[in-house]
Protein backbone atom coordinates (compact mmCIF):
# COMPACT_ATOMS: atom_id res chain seq x y z
CA UNK A 1 0.00 0.00 0.00
CA UNK A 2 1.38 3.18 -1.14
CA UNK A 3 1.13 5.89 1.94
CA UNK A 4 -0.58 9.08 0.53
CA UNK A 5 1.37 11.53 2.48
CA UNK A 6 -0.59 14.37 1.71
CA UNK A 7 -3.82 13.21 3.14
CA UNK A 8 -2.63 12.83 6.32
CA UNK A 9 -2.73 16.55 6.86
CA UNK A 10 -6.29 17.08 5.08
CA UNK A 11 -8.70 18.13 7.74
CA UNK A 12 -12.01 17.90 5.60
CA UNK A 13 -14.87 17.04 7.49
CA UNK A 14 -13.34 17.76 10.86
CA UNK A 15 -15.05 20.13 13.59
CA UNK A 16 -12.37 22.56 15.84
CA UNK A 17 -12.74 24.92 18.58
CA UNK A 18 -9.70 27.41 18.77
CA UNK A 19 -10.03 29.60 21.95
CA UNK A 20 -7.94 32.99 21.56
CA UNK A 21 -9.20 33.11 18.34
CA UNK A 22 -9.71 36.92 18.00
CA UNK A 23 -6.38 37.49 17.69
CA UNK A 24 -2.31 36.58 17.49
CA UNK A 25 -1.91 33.12 17.55
CA UNK A 26 -5.09 32.04 17.77
CA UNK A 27 -6.71 33.65 14.96
CA UNK A 28 -3.71 32.48 12.42
CA UNK A 29 -4.28 28.82 13.92
CA UNK A 30 -8.52 29.00 13.36
CA UNK A 31 -7.73 30.17 10.00
CA UNK A 32 -4.89 27.45 8.94
CA UNK A 33 -7.70 24.67 10.14
CA UNK A 34 -10.07 26.47 7.99
CA UNK A 35 -7.22 26.16 4.96
CA UNK A 36 -6.93 22.79 5.76
CA UNK A 37 -10.58 21.62 5.19
CA UNK A 38 -11.71 21.87 8.89
CA UNK A 39 -15.36 23.96 9.97
CA UNK A 40 -14.05 26.49 13.25
CA UNK A 41 -15.73 27.53 16.12
CA UNK A 42 -14.28 30.70 17.07
CA UNK A 43 -13.95 31.51 20.95
CA UNK A 44 -13.00 34.77 22.77
CA UNK A 45 -14.04 37.46 25.10
CA UNK A 46 -12.80 40.15 23.14
CA UNK A 47 -14.72 42.68 21.88
CA UNK A 48 -13.05 45.02 19.47
CA UNK A 49 -13.95 43.51 16.66
CA UNK A 50 -11.77 40.27 16.22
CA UNK A 51 -13.70 37.12 15.89
CA UNK A 52 -15.80 39.35 13.34
CA UNK A 53 -12.85 39.33 11.87
CA UNK A 54 -11.25 35.70 11.74
CA UNK A 55 -14.58 34.70 10.73
CA UNK A 56 -14.44 36.93 7.84
CA UNK A 57 -11.31 35.29 6.57
CA UNK A 58 -12.23 31.72 7.36
CA UNK A 59 -15.05 32.51 4.89
CA UNK A 60 -13.00 33.01 2.45
CA UNK A 61 -11.74 29.71 2.45
CA UNK A 62 -15.34 28.30 1.95
CA UNK A 63 -15.65 26.87 5.24
CA UNK A 64 -18.18 27.12 8.02
CA UNK A 65 -17.12 28.92 11.00
CA UNK A 66 -18.98 30.25 13.78
CA UNK A 67 -18.33 32.73 16.49
CA UNK A 68 -18.78 32.74 20.10
CA UNK A 69 -18.40 35.44 22.96
CA UNK A 70 -16.90 33.15 25.96
CA UNK A 71 -14.58 33.52 28.63
CA UNK A 72 -12.07 30.72 29.49
CA UNK A 73 -12.53 30.98 33.04
CA UNK A 74 -16.31 30.57 32.95
CA UNK A 75 -16.75 26.28 32.79
CA UNK A 76 -20.41 26.91 31.85
CA UNK A 77 -20.25 29.11 29.47
CA UNK A 78 -17.24 26.43 27.65
CA UNK A 79 -19.76 23.62 28.21
CA UNK A 80 -22.31 25.48 26.00
CA UNK A 81 -19.45 26.41 23.59
CA UNK A 82 -18.99 22.93 22.81
CA UNK A 83 -22.39 22.04 22.55
CA UNK A 84 -23.21 24.46 20.37
CA UNK A 85 -20.29 23.96 18.18
CA UNK A 86 -21.91 20.43 18.13
CA UNK A 87 -25.27 21.51 17.22
CA UNK A 88 -24.58 23.75 14.27
CA UNK A 89 -20.75 22.14 12.81
CA UNK A 90 -21.05 18.63 13.92
CA UNK A 91 -19.07 16.36 16.09
CA UNK A 92 -16.08 17.85 18.06
CA UNK A 93 -12.80 16.45 16.65
CA UNK A 94 -9.94 18.97 16.89
CA UNK A 95 -9.41 21.76 20.18
CA UNK A 96 -6.52 24.44 19.82
CA UNK A 97 -5.94 26.36 23.22
CA UNK A 98 -4.90 29.47 22.86
CA UNK A 99 -6.52 32.14 25.44
CA UNK A 100 -3.61 33.54 27.27
CA UNK A 101 -2.38 36.35 28.71
CA UNK A 102 0.99 37.80 29.83
CA UNK A 103 2.62 40.68 32.18
CA UNK A 104 5.31 41.35 34.41
CA UNK A 105 6.66 42.24 37.63
CA UNK A 106 9.11 41.95 39.90
CA UNK A 107 8.16 38.73 42.42
CA UNK A 108 8.62 40.40 45.25
CA UNK A 109 5.86 43.32 44.49
CA UNK A 110 3.47 41.05 42.45
CA UNK A 111 -0.27 41.42 43.84
CA UNK A 112 -2.26 39.05 44.70
CA UNK A 113 -4.68 40.04 42.20
CA UNK A 114 -2.38 39.98 39.28
CA UNK A 115 -1.49 37.05 40.27
CA UNK A 116 -4.15 35.02 40.25
CA UNK A 117 -5.58 36.69 36.79
CA UNK A 118 -3.32 35.08 35.03
CA UNK A 119 -3.19 32.21 36.36
CA UNK A 120 -7.19 32.04 36.47
CA UNK A 121 -6.91 32.45 32.56
CA UNK A 122 -3.28 30.83 31.62
CA UNK A 123 -3.86 27.48 33.65
CA UNK A 124 -7.59 27.16 35.11
CA UNK A 125 -8.92 28.50 31.67
CA UNK A 126 -6.87 25.94 29.72
CA UNK A 127 -8.29 23.10 32.22
CA UNK A 128 -11.42 24.09 31.91
CA UNK A 129 -11.38 24.40 28.24
CA UNK A 130 -10.05 20.76 27.86
CA UNK A 131 -12.45 19.56 30.08
CA UNK A 132 -15.35 20.29 28.13
CA UNK A 133 -13.94 20.01 24.79
CA UNK A 134 -12.70 16.10 26.16
CA UNK A 135 -16.08 14.97 27.40
CA UNK A 136 -17.41 15.47 23.80
CA UNK A 137 -14.73 13.94 22.26
CA UNK A 138 -14.48 11.06 24.65
CA UNK A 139 -18.17 10.26 23.37
CA UNK A 140 -17.22 9.66 19.85
CA UNK A 141 -13.69 8.11 20.62
CA UNK A 142 -11.13 10.33 19.41
CA UNK A 143 -10.02 13.68 19.52
CA UNK A 144 -6.83 15.78 19.08
CA UNK A 145 -6.32 18.48 21.80
CA UNK A 146 -3.50 21.46 21.85
CA UNK A 147 -2.63 23.68 23.75
CA UNK A 148 -0.98 26.72 23.73
CA UNK A 149 2.01 27.19 25.97
CA UNK A 150 5.66 29.06 25.57
CA UNK A 151 9.44 28.56 26.27
CA UNK A 152 9.01 30.12 29.19
CA UNK A 153 7.17 27.26 30.56
CA UNK A 154 10.91 25.36 29.92
CA UNK A 155 13.48 27.93 30.69
CA UNK A 156 13.49 31.30 32.42
CA UNK A 157 13.28 34.34 30.26
CA UNK A 158 16.59 37.10 30.72
CA UNK A 159 15.43 40.12 31.39
CA UNK A 160 11.38 39.39 32.03
CA UNK A 161 9.89 39.55 35.97
CA UNK A 162 7.33 37.26 35.31
CA UNK A 163 7.38 34.43 37.78
CA UNK A 164 3.75 33.62 37.40
CA UNK A 165 3.91 33.70 33.58
CA UNK A 166 6.92 30.93 33.69
CA UNK A 167 4.92 29.00 36.06
CA UNK A 168 1.49 28.51 34.42
CA UNK A 169 3.60 27.90 31.20
CA UNK A 170 5.37 24.65 32.90
CA UNK A 171 1.70 23.92 34.16
CA UNK A 172 0.10 24.03 31.04
CA UNK A 173 3.06 21.42 29.61
CA UNK A 174 2.61 19.13 32.31
CA UNK A 175 -1.38 19.53 32.55
CA UNK A 176 -1.47 18.42 28.77
CA UNK A 177 1.27 15.17 29.47
CA UNK A 178 -0.66 14.13 32.17
CA UNK A 179 -4.21 14.66 30.14
CA UNK A 180 -2.64 12.64 27.23
CA UNK A 181 -1.45 10.01 29.62
CA UNK A 182 -5.42 9.82 31.08
CA UNK A 183 -7.07 9.54 28.31
CA UNK A 184 -4.35 7.63 26.10
CA UNK A 185 -6.74 4.61 26.20
CA UNK A 186 -9.50 6.32 25.13
CA UNK A 187 -8.68 7.87 21.25
CA UNK A 188 -7.59 11.16 22.74
CA UNK A 189 -4.11 12.23 21.81
CA UNK A 190 -3.07 15.72 23.95
CA UNK A 191 -0.25 18.04 23.02
CA UNK A 192 0.95 21.29 23.43
CA UNK A 193 3.06 23.82 21.36
CA UNK A 194 5.72 26.11 23.58
CA UNK A 195 6.30 28.91 21.20
CA UNK A 196 9.51 31.00 21.19
CA UNK A 197 9.83 35.01 20.78
CA UNK A 198 6.86 35.77 18.35
CA UNK A 199 5.67 39.07 16.54
CA UNK A 200 1.84 38.97 17.86
CA UNK A 201 0.56 42.52 18.32
CA UNK A 202 1.31 42.40 21.88
CA UNK A 203 4.96 42.37 21.03
CA UNK A 204 5.14 44.56 18.26
CA UNK A 205 3.95 47.60 20.20
CA UNK A 206 6.20 50.50 18.99
CA UNK A 207 6.81 50.86 22.91
CA UNK A 208 8.63 47.34 22.53
CA UNK A 209 11.11 47.98 20.29
CA UNK A 210 13.86 47.92 22.08
CA UNK A 211 13.10 44.80 23.99
CA UNK A 212 12.22 43.41 20.68
CA UNK A 213 15.74 43.76 19.53
CA UNK A 214 16.63 41.51 22.74
CA UNK A 215 14.68 39.03 21.75
CA UNK A 216 15.50 38.88 18.32
CA UNK A 217 19.53 38.89 19.54
CA UNK A 218 18.43 36.50 22.00
CA UNK A 219 17.30 33.77 19.61
CA UNK A 220 19.75 31.60 17.19
CA UNK A 221 17.99 32.27 14.17
CA UNK A 222 18.38 36.37 15.04
CA UNK A 223 14.59 37.26 14.35
CA UNK A 224 11.54 36.59 16.33
CA UNK A 225 8.60 33.91 14.99
CA UNK A 226 5.85 35.09 12.60
CA UNK A 227 2.60 34.19 13.77
CA UNK A 228 2.06 32.11 10.41
CA UNK A 229 4.92 30.06 12.02
CA UNK A 230 2.41 28.76 14.49
CA UNK A 231 -0.15 27.50 11.81
CA UNK A 232 2.45 23.84 10.81
CA UNK A 233 3.18 22.75 13.80
CA UNK A 234 -0.54 22.70 15.05
CA UNK A 235 -1.87 21.58 12.22
CA UNK A 236 0.29 18.42 12.40
CA UNK A 237 -0.74 18.23 15.41
CA UNK A 238 -4.18 18.40 14.97
CA UNK A 239 -4.34 15.81 11.99
CA UNK A 240 -3.63 11.90 11.04
CA UNK A 241 -0.06 13.09 10.37
CA UNK A 242 0.61 13.14 14.39
CA UNK A 243 -1.48 9.97 15.17
CA UNK A 244 1.52 8.33 17.23
CA UNK A 245 2.21 11.27 18.85
CA UNK A 246 0.14 12.71 22.53
CA UNK A 247 1.77 13.97 25.47
CA UNK A 248 4.13 15.67 23.43
CA UNK A 249 5.82 19.60 24.13
CA UNK A 250 6.86 20.86 20.78
CA UNK A 251 9.03 24.14 21.16
CA UNK A 252 8.98 26.17 17.97
CA UNK A 253 11.66 28.65 19.43
CA UNK A 254 14.17 28.79 16.39
CA UNK A 255 17.15 27.08 18.49
CA UNK A 256 16.50 29.94 21.90
CA UNK A 257 16.32 26.79 23.94
CA UNK A 258 19.63 25.53 22.50
CA UNK A 259 21.53 27.85 24.25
Amino acid sequence: MTLNAPALFDLSHRIAIVTGAGSGIGQRIALGLAQCGADVACIDRRTDGGLDETLSMIAQTGRKAIAIAADVTDRAALEAAVTRTEAELGPLGIAVNAAGIANANPAEEMSEEQYQTLMDINMKGVFFSCQAQARAMLTHGKGSIINIASMSGVIVNRGLNQVHYNASKAGVIHMSKSMAMEWVGRGIRVNSISPGYTATPMNTRPEMVHQTKDFESQTPMQRMARVDEMVGPAVFLASDASSYCTGVDLLVDGGFCCW
